[in-house]
């Protein structure tokens, strides 16, 4: 395994004295189990319990009280149970509605021991077939990789190092930018970055691909509630990843006869796996940007790496001078959704963009980012500052001075007049920088 930066979060949560029981959530094969494994070398024990497996359930069935429960769990995986720090992990504990409930007793009972719990279908079931102990355990979501991590994977630590940094030099921003072009290929889904980072072999990645889209297609019946459910998230799996960072009608979406109300159910199914977000817009340009749910939402997948394979667009995107001009623009708009979103790890986080509230209005801004009390406008564009009107149109409503421009050129600052005259700071930020936006915009 790679470093991966949620490790130093899980670090946080171990250390709290008043840790609960930690519930990943994650899409599938984003790489909670290999975390975890990862994380409980940090343990003197380490034990791993997988709930598809009869004996380890049944430990959870027939439970009598909590010290009985957890001399089976040492028992059954032959470990002495000591004065030792240990780290429990329930894996598919979506399995049992029993181990669920009773993840609060070990918060209760046994604080000392630290309990993850994991599973490939939990978000699904969450407020349907399983109680969840509220207030006795807490959340933490996993992502794909982010570029950073990229670069640690494939041995590029100095890169990764200076980014963090914020001081890739001008002269080094066209490799940069090149490892970034090839992390927009592949993506950030860890088994596809591991199989790279050691092989360098992108046609090789093609069966790994196929596996991870073909597991989304084969768990579609145990995520649909209906047959005409199950035909739906079928027909969003196939169809639904060409229309990327594209604006959707969820109506007959992508030329299907199914309406808006069967198609918005499936959707926010399909949002619980978290491996698809439909993103909002805002009218406002204060905070609380509250979102608009009657506005046409943005579609946004979970890796850019599925998005080109699934659409059959690796090739063009391979052959990219520049990402800005792959798909209509919709890929670089998706790789910066995803670095925009990656270092957060909080499960209700989601992304916005802006529309301007006018009737016959089309003004838009790609996203934008809450930062203390203000409310960042983010365009993913090229070109000269005259040509990002809705960028303007937002600037001259906002109570600061601040917008970003993510793009393929180096870092630089702007300043920019609006036709109202409001001058304000355009930050000009290579994609390589988006996942440190907070921090680049906080330098200004």
């Amino acid at each position: 395994m790679f470093q991966r930066d949620i490790l130093e979060n899980l670090r946080r949560w171990a250390s709290k004295s008043q840790h609960k029981p930690l519930i990943l959530r994650g899409a599938r094969q984003v790489g909670k189990t290999t975390l975890v494994n990862e994380f409980g070398k940090e343990f003197e024990s380490y034990i791993k319990l997988n709930l598809e497996n009869p004996d380890h359930i049944k430990l959870f069935d027939d439970y009598v009280n909590m010290e009985t429960l957890l001399t089976g769990i040492f028992l059954i995986k032959g470990i002495p149970r000591e004065d030792a720090s240990t780290l429990i992990f329930i894996d598919e504990i979506q399995n049992s509605p029993r181990a669920v409930s009773l993840l609060r007793y070990f918060y209760e009972e046994y604080p000392d021991i630290h309990v993850i719990a994991a599973g490939s279908l939990l978000e699904t079931l969450i407020s349907t077939h399983i109680s969840f102990p509220v207030g006795r355990v807490e959340y933490m979501a996993v992502r794909p990789c982010s570029f950073y991590e990229f670069l640690g994977a494939i041995g590029n630590k100095e890169h990764a190092k200076a980014i963090r940094q914020l001081s890739i030099p001008p002269a080094v921003h066209q490799q940069t930018m090149a490892f970034f072009n090839t992390f927009t290929l592949i993506g950030g889904m860890p088994e596809i970055v591991a199989h790279f980072a050691e092989r360098r072999d992108i046609i090789g990645l093609s069966d790994i691909f196929d596996t991870l889209l073909t597991g989304y297609r084969d768990d579609v019946e145990k995520y649909a509630k209906t047959g005409t459910m199950k035909h739906i998230i079928r027909y969003i799996l196939k169809e639904g990843w060409a229309y990327a960072a594209e604006r959707i009608t969820l109506s007959g979406f992508a030329g299907s006869s199914y309406n808006a109300r069967e198609m918005g159910e499936a959707f926010r199914t399909l949002e619980k796996t978290m491996l698809t977000e439909l993103v909002y817009p805002t009218t406002s340009c204060l905070i609380p940007a509250s979102p608009n749910l009657k506005r046409a939402p943005k579609l946004i997948w979970d890796d850019v790496g599925l998005v080109n394979y699934a659409t059959g667009i690796q090739k063009e995107v391979f052959g990219a001078k520049n990402i800005m001009d792959v798909y209509r623009g919709k890929i670089a708009e998706q790789v910066a959704a995803q670095e925009l979103i990656v270092q957060d790890f909080h499960v209700s986080a989601k992304r916005k963009f802006w529309v301007r509230n006018k009737q016959g209005s089309d003004a838009e801004v790609d996203f934008v980012l809450q930062l203390d009390t203000l409310l960042i406008p983010i365009e993913v564009k090229s070109g000269h500052n005259s040509k990002l009107k809705s960028l303007h149109l937002f600037m001259d409503e906002a109570p600061h001075d601040i917008a970003v421009r993510i793009w393929s050129q180096p870092f630089s600052i702007d300043e920019v007049t609006t036709q109202k005259g409001k001058r304000f700071k355009l930050l000009n930020v290579p994609f390589y920088y988006v996942s440190m936006l907070e921090e680049v915009v906080r330098g200004v």
